[in-house]
């Protein structure tokens, strides 16, 4: 049996109370212990309007004996659908901002974009959120604050309503990397200010084993001993500038700054290698394809008798007779009218259009040219992400290299082996900065998919489970200094030298650029 491994020293935010807001599809009692109202989980969905949890996530737990104090629940697309936050039953979630001396309303990026907000205007000083394909991620880049995806499988997802299970994570939202490592690394004593890494939930079966997690941990780095109080040195770390990610939608201004920030790391003593991932160009689309079928599965309970609200119209209840009078035909008739009614009054256009899409690629007719294509690319995807990171996958038992024949011409080689080894990929989070939130809604009756456009950089880290986050990167452009997300990722569960690494980089982002 492995020894249990020393934990961190107890970090600040651990010695004080500190106020948590959590995302609505994450299940929470009452705010305080001592009152007996427990708040309402809606997943921003009409179905849900009035649903209190009997029980509590185990994440809002586990935040709760580290000081949390819940000061409430933040909106998001319905069930966690959507990439700006506008499809939801209690409005779109918008950042105030000012545009030529005048107001104007921009995307606070979604799903998570009630958790960003909440941060960045400072109503809370942690934000809980979902990742399923950038949902953490994106609200941070947009709302110029630090989103943090873990490696799958490290926080517990049980009590989090479940959008597509093989990708939801659930992520945390900061205006400093410090305070989530401090979580995450956790520290001191106290049982209580144990890491959350370390911590296994037997409730969820997505939970790494607390052998596991003891394993991967003892192949990485910074899990043990005290936090840094100086910045991790970036001198020697090799760090991979993805050549399918300068793609045409990518913003002159967002590509600029992307160029100055690895330049910077490089005169700081870190090495910059472009490298080739060459399966992430049909990662969006094999994401399109395997999250609507999870999630036509996971929302198929909601029917307003199991689950949800029951939408029932004056007509029918007045019209109404009594069980005994209906023949077998006749029930399984109304019954399908029942359901029917009730999803098409309880859900949203964009979960109603993913529903159907999902429902489809699971069909006989679909599930190969579609489902199982999609499931290839998301293996090839991580075996992208394996061949280029130094450090090997802890859940494989033998690395993966590159075929030297599919490699682009603008890939060196380190050596007769192959190319070059990085410790963590640098890449920009967005595509775009912030939109107008006018400019978004009026996109949305055009053209409901073009949103999709907007995952395009996170979504192959949430395929492959991999840990990534965004830091607050300034921009400028005709507009004048706005805010992006600078990204970075690393294999799976190094996230305690990611969380190390990032802090330096959000610092010397923010002094330089």
């Amino acid at each position: 049996m492995s020894a249990p491994l020393q934990q961190h020293d107890q970090p600040a935010l651990e010695q004080r109370q500190f106020r948590l807001a959590v995302k609505d599809n994450i299940a929470t009692v009452s705010p305080n212990p001592e009152e007996e109202t427990p708040l309402t989980t809606t997943c921003g969905s009409n179905f849900l309007a009035n649903y209190r949890s009997p029980f509590e996530a185990t994440i809002v737990t586990q935040l709760r004996s580290r000081g949390a104090l819940l000061v409430g629940k933040t909106n998001l697309d319905e069930f966690g659908m959507g990439s700006h936050s506008v499809h939801t039953a209690f409005g779109a979630v918008a950042q105030e901002g000012e545009q030529e001396q005048q107001a104007v309303k921009h995307s606070a990026g979604g799903s998570s974009g009630g958790s960003a907000v909440a941060v960045a205007t400072g109503e809370a000083d942690i934000s809980l959120g979902t990742d399923t394909g950038g949902s953490v991620r994106l609200p941070a880049a947009y709302t110029g604050v630090v989103g943090f995806k873990p490696s799958y499988g490290m926080l517990s997802r049980y009590g989090v309503v479940p959008y597509a299970n093989s990708l939801d994570t659930v992520g945390l939202l900061a205006k400093e990397v410090r305070p989530i490592a401090g979580l995450i690394l956790g520290g001191g004593d106290r049982k209580a200010a144990r890491g959350l890494w370390a911590e296994h939930d037997s409730l969820d079966p997505t939970s790494l084993s607390p052998g596991a997690r003891r394993r991967c941990a003892s192949q990485r780095d910074c899990y043990t001993g005290p936090l840094p109080k100086d910045p991790y040195p970036l001198k020697n770390l090799k760090f991979g500038l993805p050549l399918e990610y300068n793609i045409t939608e990518l913003s002159p201004s967002i590509r600029h700054a992307w160029s100055a920030a690895a330049a910077k790391l490089q005169s700081l003593g870190a090495r910059l290698v472009p490298v080739s991932l060459p399966s992430t160009r049909h990662a969006l689309s094999a994401y399109y394809v395997i999250a609507p079928a999870e999630a036509s599965s996971n929302l198929a309970k909601y029917d307003g008798i199991r689950y949800g609200t029951r939408f029932t119209s004056p007509t029918e209840s007045d019209a109404a007779v009594s069980e005994g009078s209906k023949g077998q035909e006749e029930e399984e008739e109304e019954e399908g009218i029942l359901y029917a009614r009730a999803r098409a009054a309880g859900f949203g256009d964009e979960v109603k259009r993913r529903i159907l899409l999902g429902a489809y690629t699971l069909s006989s007719a679909a599930m190969d040219n579609y489902f199982l294509k999609a499931q290839k690319v998301r293996r090839l995807v991580r075996r992208d992400f394996n061949r280029v990171f130094a450090l090997p996958n802890p859940l494989l038992d033998k690395p993966e290299t590159f075929e030297l024949s599919e490699l682009p011409e603008t890939v060196g080689l380190e050596d007769k082996w192959g190319p070059t080894e990085v410790d963590f990929l640098l890449c920009p989070t967005a595509p775009t900065t912030a939109p107008r939130l006018d400019e978004v809604l009026s996109d949305e009756e055009k053209d409901p998919v073009s949103a999709y456009m907007n995952d395009v950089f996170t979504v192959p880290a949430s395929l492959a489970g991999l840990p990534a986050i965004s830091v607050p990167m300034r921009v400028e452009d005709k507009e004048g200094t706005g805010m992006a997300g600078l990204q970075l990722i690393g294999q799976y569960w190094d996230d305690a030298r990611l969380l190390a690494v990032a802090e330096t980089v959000a610092g010397v982002v923010r002094e330089e650029l």
